[in-house]
């Protein structure tokens, strides 16, 4: 592996690759289901509409939005009340469950979003979308802000498994022409990898976990194998908590990853439901 620290120094470059932080109203939509599609043995695509979804905006590739399931045995998640501190569900009656989400595709001309499932053995969201159908309602707040990430890099480094997924086709589709990007993606098997849209040029690792030894931690043993190409990049994590946090410190240790352009996320952790962390400085 091989790569370099940042090569034109001052604040110039610096300023130049800042993220920016956008803040958004935040508002709840109720949707409806207007397309149910599989698109791998462990992964369901979601396209949802409605009058509410017009003025929808997420310009960031891994923006994220609440989904509000319907509690057991409702047609529809309750609406909640919006104030300073977010939003908030009566007391009384029944609570739908969140989950976050990162939103796929949105088309404002078709007033439609798609959302992408990584399905669990269980859990809310995963038996949520294997039985949804058209029609079935789903509540949707925000984004509430988002995370914009220049492109003025020599070259960018996407790492993820499942729930990265939707993220990593969202940046590689939106990375200009000839732009150089490197991604390590976990998923269970090869019928489990997908096809990515992208003007950039994109060289794709996929780490099987089924080959993969028990003790070990498939993407990090996968980026420790790989040759990285020389110059100044970014790296987006996103993965399972404990392993997000791991690659992260071999992208800095390891692998001359400059600690301001790394950006890592645990989109999930193992025993815990309803999680998100964020390992950046």
């Amino acid at each position: 592996m091989s790569s370099t620290l940042p090569s034109r120094p001052g604040d110039e470059l610096q300023e130049d690759r800042r993220p920016r932080r956008v803040r958004h109203e935040l508002r709840f939509r109720l949707l409806e289901v207007q397309q149910v599609e599989s698109l791998t043995p462990r992964m369901i695509r979601i396209t949802l509409g409605g009058r509410e979804l017009e003025g929808f905006h997420s310009p960031g590739f891994d923006d994220h939005v609440k989904l509000f399931f319907p509690a057991e045995g409702e047609p529809a998640p309750s609406r909640p009340e919006i104030g300073e501190r977010g939003m908030a569900f009566p007391e009384e009656g029944p609570r739908p469950v969140m989950r976050d989400f990162t939103p796929r595709r949105y088309d404002p001309a078709a007033n439609t979003l798609q959302i992408d499932f990584a399905l669990h053995e269980n859990g809310p969201a995963s038996d949520w979308a294997r039985s949804a159908s058209v029609g079935q309602k789903l509540g949707l707040g925000g984004p509430r802000g988002s995370f914009l990430l220049p492109t003025n890099f020599d070259w960018h480094l996407l790492i993820g498994d499942e729930t990265a997924l939707p993220a990593i086709a969202r940046r590689l589709a939106e990375l200009p022409t000839n732009a150089c990007a490197v991604v390590v993606a976990e998923v269970d098997a090869a019928a489990d990898e997908l096809s990515f849209e992208t003007r950039a040029i994109a060289n794709i690792h996929w780490v099987h976990r089924t080959a993969a030894l028990p003790e070990k931690t498939p993407l990090v043993e996968a980026l420790k194998a790989i040759s990285l190409p020389e110059g100044d990049y970014h790296a987006w994590v996103a993965c399972e908590s404990s392993q997000a946090k791991v690659l992260r410190q071999v992208l800095i240790n390891q692998c001359s990853a400059n600690p301001a352009w790394v950006r890592a996320s645990g989109y999930w952790r193992r025993g815990t439901a309803g999680v998100h962390d964020s390992f950046d400085e």
